[in-house]
């Protein structure tokens, strides 16, 4: 079963960091794009960040929600990991993070998700 796995959730206080990965389980070759996703207490889920892929690594692009530019980072550490690296975490970034492939021929898969809770 092709299913992503998230690790590094946790407790942080306000003004800290995390750093969140998502390891592709299966074939990666026909992973087109990695997306991280949230769901806070009572929100619908909202994306976050997505790395689709390039040709190359150096052709990848990157997209980030307004809420998260210029405190999120989402970079593929290697074939088969992307990670989050979240700065400057606010209570409101409180939520569980999913991890979502989009494959070839629009087959999506998600993770189990991975708590992330900011205190004040």
């Amino acid at each position: 079963q092709v299913q992503p796995v998230e690790s590094g959730g946790g407790l942080v206080q306000a003004g800290g960091s995390l750093r969140l990965s998502c390891a592709a389980s299966g074939s990666v070759f026909s992973i087109l794009s990695v997306g991280w996703y949230r769901q806070g207490p009572g929100k619908q889920r909202e994306l976050v960040a997505r790395i689709t892929s390039g040709v190359a690594t150096s052709d990848d692009r990157t997209d980030y929600a307004d809420p998260v530019k210029g405190r999120f980072t989402i970079s593929r550490d290697n074939a088969k990991t992307v990670s989050l690296q979240m700065n400057s975490l606010g209570p409101e970034d409180t939520a569980v993070y999913y991890c979502k492939e989009t494959r070839a021929g629009g087959r999506e898969y998600w993770g189990q998700g991975t708590q992330v809770t900011v205190s004040s």
